[in-house]
């Protein structure tokens, strides 16, 4: 921060114009994050939402995706994606807000959990996920991670797996 000003932004659902700024807030976290294509951005712009500086500059973004759960649709899951903010903006509540408000959207749909896959554990534990075994989360496994251009096999990626429960359902097969 500097002179210990905190600087001000809102959250916001993403519009086209914030396309590429998020690719580039993506690329910038390819370390910690999976690459989306410019293409990929675009066709899921309605599930970022992202954070705007005074300036108008886009300086955190986060998307979801869903996980049907076949033959029983209130199973259904959600994944943060593509959570990151800006270097300079970290440790500023950038990160904690957008979750908090993606979580907000999710819980309006009434899934069954929120599921993470991260490095970013005691972060997410605050935000109250806890760990869960990458078994219980086979969906993604099959329809995501066996394509991972990172890593050749999901049980040996050092992403943890983390869930939010929202509604009901048996904690212990989250």
């Amino acid at each position: 921060m500097q002179n210990d000003v905190v600087q001000s932004f809102s959250i916001r659902p993403a519009r086209y114009e914030d396309a590429r700024p998020v690719y580039s807030l993506i690329r910038a976290n390819s370390d910690a994050l999976l690459m989306r294509s410019l293409s990929n951005v675009l066709e899921n712009l309605d599930r970022f939402l992202v954070a705007e500086a005074a300036d108008g500059a886009v300086v955190g973004a986060v998307c979801y995706g869903l996980w049907p759960e076949i033959g029983n649709e209130l199973r259904t899951s959600a994944e943060l994606q593509s959570v990151c903010v800006d270097a300079s903006w970290r440790r500023r509540g950038v990160g904690k807000r957008i979750v908090e408000a993606q979580i907000a959207r999710l819980r309006a749909l009434h899934v069954g959990q929120i599921v993470v896959l991260t490095y970013a554990t005691e972060f997410f534990a605050g935000l109250g996920f806890r760990e869960i075994d990458k078994h219980a989360i086979m969906y993604k496994l099959y329809t995501g991670c066996m394509n991972c251009p990172k890593h050749d096999d999901p049980f040996t990626c050092p992403e943890h797996a983390m869930a939010l429960q929202i509604l009901g359902g048996d904690e212990k097969s989250a």
